[in-house]
């Protein structure tokens, strides 16, 4: 009999059995499914920087495909030692190519590494991912199967340009390693540095601690004081280390670092190294916190610990870089297709001695180029995104080292914008901790003590020696210079606040040209030039100037002559002719305005004709001296001649004024007053030999052979005494010290050409371009420039400057045509209304129904016109007005007064004959006396009694 529970035992052992056997099938065939991609790594695995990179890479790894079970593909690391030998990376990369037959190659360590490889990866289609190889002559190299996730150096040359602008050094020395990390960026910086003059200062990756201490003292004697330092962070931690033992980390200096040394600095020695930067600034790529990153880094370092139990470090940028490489590969790797993982051959040639001829071809690596051209994250460093093969940095940081600390005062972002750390300030840094302790700015450059005395040229001139004068001691051989340019250079040397002392060298031209002097400047063979050195547009391409010292612009001197009582028409000269004839064109047309009013309403206006147009010119004109003293008594006249009173009270005055200013200041006339006479009448004309004034003059229209050269003052007073010229072209200090010793005998006169005045002259970019300016602006605006202009007679105490008095003043019809046309317009407006007013009083003549024709009428119209008009208050009480004569001061008593008119003639003219009267006072009262006329028929009788 069978035991039922030994039956259950063997089936359950058997369901078991076949449960494992299937979840094992099942196993394998999931683990068939996925394909493992092969990847090479290229480290030189004997750092620390690549043990540290190898761990994020290995970490990568699991913590992808441990979120991403379920992908198809694997990547498998095949790692290779390069040795630290750029051939041997070369080596490496090939045989994982050849044999290993890889999908893409991560590293190498180093730009110097990465040439040879990124070639072989163009041939060979394999994709080649650099997370440290920063130096922009990788790109230059073009290779679309080049792909850089780390920041190339160039990215932070805008950061270190916005850094200099914003403290206003003006000249900065790069110091850089000699291979392609440090020469990469070069051009670049020097781009970014347009406005400052970048030296260079190259260093061997191989130098001995003698060797940079002999680079360091030639800086020391040099006035530069910010440096730019970009090149391996170990090299340079030993330059740094050289600079503090000779004082070159003390207060006045500026340390600059790029982002690959400000990141791996706090690396070396456990963060030792720190004390021996304090006070350097320190650009590096911004990379955002995150509790993902902070996770990371606790879990990094318990694994490499672990892994490397006799080092400890932290995790640092190129790590995180290195981490997301992987990520991003294996991304890619994802998202393409895996049927053409294998290799092309290719045919080769006989003649090839080595295995580069016969090198395959990946038919993966354009799929892989292009998925990882797509590819996009938020990795442990920030934002994972390729452009053209290249990660992009959006942000900088800017760090102080203050001890044992990394301190942020500031950003960079991709808008050229500095902001500070504390605020959102742009354009502003937080306070930075200088070398030295310092928390004053350094200004950049000072003057060595231990170089020599600052070289100054000064021309030799042969005439205007109170501008500049150069005399050599024949016995000591020693130059000195003097004159009113030394004196105002000296005055500013004294308001630096540094000590500089001027060593002069006479410097002869070639034709007075001051062009070669100046070019002794740009190369180097002089530090400056001092004297009358005119700023031009040419010069300052070579050379920067100060602020000018003296006026600017070209003007005309010319000889005068004293005009004192000789001008017979002086008094026309206040009014231009346009004036004057406008002025005389308005006394005739008020003139007849008024007697337009007037003659049929005033008796004054009325008579011959001849009569009544002299009576109207002499209103007219009498306003001129307001003598007129006829009665007006329209109101219509009334308001024109108020306004035209008006006008000639301004005309009037403003006559007089000008006419005394005429008499009274414009004594001396010059000789010529125009250029454009001269070049007419083909005058010879002066200017200073060697002078750029001899260009502008032919520029002008001038022939050269009227052109006459002079040396000196004298000189120039020679030609113009013997009549060899007739004006003189030349700057306005030359010409300014000419008149001081002859302001009665010359005179400036327009027109001026404008110049930038006298400067000094110093290097492009010299830091004292700017301090001399300050201290010249200080010098000209205090008592110490009146004391200079009196030592050397620069001022014309006894002078009037006529530059303006000479000129044409007289006034024109343009300053009064506003007081004419108000004048026109009153006028205007008067007559309108009289002529509507004549023609309304006389529409009966204009509108009756007689057959006369339309001449005939107007023909009427013209003889009312001609006539009185009786209607007038002033003729309806004549005769009272009459009677109330103000001969007498008798006053009657109330009277009775009778006109009888005798019979009228047969005539029959309806004309009003006004007929003459004359009273004569007695005693009791008026007797009339009756008045006859040959012409009347009638007679008038007056009666008055008491």
């Amino acid at each position: 009999m069978t035991n039922p529970t030994k039956t259950n035992n063997t089936f359950l052992s058997y369901f078991v059995l076949f449960v494992c056997v299937f979840l094992s099938m099942g196993v394998g065939l999931g683990r068939s499914q996925t394909s493992e991609i092969k990847v090479g790594v290229v480290l030189d695995l004997d750092t620390k920087f690549s043990k540290i990179c190898l761990t994020s890479m290995n970490m990568s790894l699991s913590d992808f495909y441990k979120e991403h079970p379920n992908y198809r593909t694997r990547l498998a690391l095949q790692v290779r030692d390069s040795m630290k030998d750029t051939v041997q990376a070369s080596a490496a990369a090939l045989d994982l190519i050849q044999n290993e037959q890889v999908s893409a190659i991560i590293g190498p360590r180093n730009s110097m590494q990465s040439q040879f490889m990124i070639r072989l990866a163009n041939k060979t289609r394999v994709p080649t991912i650099t997370f440290s190889a920063s130096s922009p002559l990788l790109t230059s190299m073009k290779s679309p199967y080049f792909v850089r996730a780390t920041v190339d150096d160039s990215f932070q040359v805008k950061a270190i340009a916005a850094i200099v602008e914003s403290f206003g050094w003006r000249r900065v020395v790069a110091i850089y390693m000699d291979n392609e990390l440090g020469e990469g960026i070069m051009p670049y910086l020097s781009d970014a540095l347009q406005d400052v003059q970048v030296d260079k200062s190259v260093i061997s990756p191989e130098a001995n601690d003698d060797q940079i201490l002999k680079e360091l003292y030639k800086l020391m004697t040099k006035q530069t004081r910010v440096f730019v330092v970009h090149m391996d962070s170990r090299l340079a931690l030993r330059l740094f280390q050289k600079a503090r033992e000779i004082g070159m980390m003390a207060e006045g200096y500026v340390w600059l670092m790029t982002n690959g040394m400000t990141h791996r600095m706090r690396h070396i020695d456990h963060g030792r190294s720190l004390n021996t930067i304090e006070g350097v600034l320190g650009v590096r790529s911004y990379v955002p916190k995150s509790k993902k990153l902070e996770d990371f880094r606790l879990r990094w370092k318990r694994r490499f610990e672990k892994e490397n139990p006799s080092m400890r470090d932290d995790v640092n940028v190129f790590a995180l870089w290195a981490y997301d490489s992987i990520t991003a590969l294996a991304m890619a790797v994802e998202n393409t297709t895996l049927k053409s993982l294998q290799y092309d051959n290719v045919n080769t040639s006989k003649n090839n001695m080595t295995d580069l001829g016969s090198v395959r071809v990946s038919r993966y690596g354009p799929s892989l180029r292009k998925a990882l051209s797509e590819v996009s994250f938020e990795g442990l460093a920030g934002e994972f995104n390729l452009t053209d093969g290249q990660l992009q940095s959006p942000k900088f940081e800017i760090i102080n080292f203050v001890g044992n600390e990394e301190r942020i005062i500031g950003f960079w972002t991709p808008s050229n914008e500095l902001l500070s750390a504390n605020s959102n300030k742009t354009t502003s840094l937080g306070p930075v901790i200088w070398p030295g302790n310092s928390m004053v700015v350094p200004k950049g450059w000072v003057i060595p003590t231990n170089e020599k005395k600052l070289k100054v040229g000064v021309p030799v001139k042969k005439g205007f020696f109170n501008f500049v004068e150069v005399i050599t001691d024949p016995i000591t051989n020693i130059t000195t210079a003097k004159g009113y340019a030394i004196d105002i250079f000296e005055a500013a040397l004294k308001k630096l606040p540094y000590s500089v002392i001027p060593q002069y060298y006479g410097c002869e031209s070639v034709d007075d040209e001051y062009d070669d002097i100046v070019e002794k400047v740009y190369d180097g063979t002089l530090d400056a030039v001092v004297g009358d050195v005119t700023i031009t547009r040419h010069r300052s391409t070579h050379v920067d100037f100060t602020l000018p010292y003296t006026e600017s612009g070209v003007s005309m001197m010319v000889p005068v002559r004293d005009n004192e009582n000789k001008n017979t028409w002086v008094f026309l000269q206040p009014w231009t002719l346009d004036l004057w004839v406008t002025t005389g064109c308005f006394f005739v047309l008020i003139g007849f305005v008024v007697w337009l009013f007037e003659h049929r309403v005033n008796t004054d206006f009325r008579g011959p004709p001849h009569h009544q147009i002299g009576t109207s010119f002499w209103f007219s004109f009498s306003t001129m001296v307001f003598a007129h003293r006829e009665k007006v008594v329209s109101n219509l006249a009334r308001f024109v001649v108020v306004v035209w009173c008006f006008v000639v009270l301004v005309l009037i005055q403003s006559y007089t004024a000008n006419l005394t200013s005429f008499l009274t200041v414009q004594r001396f006339q010059p000789a010529v007053t125009s250029m454009n006479d001269l070049i007419k009448n083909g005058d010879y004309v002066g200017y200073q030999h060697g002078a750029f004034v001899k260009d502008i003059l032919i520029d002008e229209g001038f022939q050269e052979s009227r052109l006459v050269p002079f040396g000196s003052s004298k000189d120039c007073n020679a030609l113009f005494s013997n009549r060899s010229i007739a004006a003189v072209f030349d700057e306005v200090p030359y010409l300014k010290a000419i008149l001081s010793q002859n302001c009665t005998k010359y005179a400036m006169v327009e027109p001026t050409f404008k110049t930038a005045g006298f400067g000094f002259a110093f290097p492009k970019n010299s830091p004292l371009t700017g301090d001399v300016s300050r201290a010249i602006l200080d010098v000209t605006q205090g008592d110490e420039m009146q004391q200079i202009e009196k030592t050397w007679s620069m001022k014309q105490n006894d002078c009037l400057d006529r530059k303006t008095d000479l000129s044409s003043n007289s006034l024109g019809l343009s300053s009064f045509w506003g007081l004419f046309l108000i004048a026109g317009i009153a006028s205007f407006l008067a007559v309108l209304i009289f002529v509507g007013i004549f023609l309304y009083e006389n529409r009966h003549t204009l509108f009756d129904d007689s057959e006369a024709s339309i001449w005939g009428k107007l023909t009427s119209l013209f003889r009312i016109f001609n006539e009185k008009d009786e209607k007038s208050h002033t003729f309806r009480n004549s005769t009272v007005h009459n009677v109330s004569s103000p001969m007498t001061h008798y006053t009657p008593s109330p009277s009775a007064m009778q006109i009888v008119p005798w019979p009228q003639s047969s005539s029959q003219n309806m004309e009003f004959e006004l007929r003459r009267m004359s009273f004569s006072p007695n005693e009791e009262g008026f007797i009339t006396q009756t008045i006859h006329h040959e012409d009347e028929a009638s007679i008038t009788e007056c009666r008055v009694e008491q």
